[in-house]
């Protein structure tokens, strides 16, 4: 049997790279590292961002932080990244974090900081989706 390559969003296996500084390991996610190679990516962080920094939602197709200032370029920069990992390492499957501006699948914040929840992608889910690589969230696992 082959060891599956699996992009992955780096918060999830327990990298303090998330807006906030904090991480999100997730129980799933880590227990799958067991049995697949997991590849950690921060499209936010490879498109230039720092952390910590500013909340951001997804407003119509911009990217816009809880100041109103647009960082669109750095996170449809992040997603170019990502997808060059994917294809370096020949990976066809990614398992992103959920409602993230960069990484939700199916499932967006509003782009009003108000917690409210939509349905949509992120802007690195888009990407891959549209260059032919499986998305998943912690939460489909």
């Amino acid at each position: 049997m082959t060891t599956k390559k699996i992009i992955c969003s780096a918060c999830l296996l327990g990298v303090p790279c998330r807006y906030d500084g904090e991480s999100k390991p997730d129980k799933k996610v880590l227990k799958l590292l067991k049995k697949e190679i997991l590849i950690p990516v921060c499209p936010e962080q490879l498109g230039g961002l720092r952390t910590p920094r500013e909340p951001a939602e997804q407003k119509g197709k911009k990217v816009i932080t809880v100041s109103g200032k647009d960082i669109t370029k750095h996170f449809q920069k992040g997603a170019k990244e990502v997808l060059k990992v994917a294809n370096i390492f020949g990976v066809k499957k990614a398992i992103l974090k959920q409602r993230s501006p960069s990484c939700g699948n199916g499932q967006i914040y509003d782009g009003t900081f108000s917690k409210q929840i939509i349905k949509g992608d992120g802007i690195t889910t888009k990407f891959l989706k549209k260059n032919g690589i499986k998305v998943l969230s912690e939460e489909d696992l």
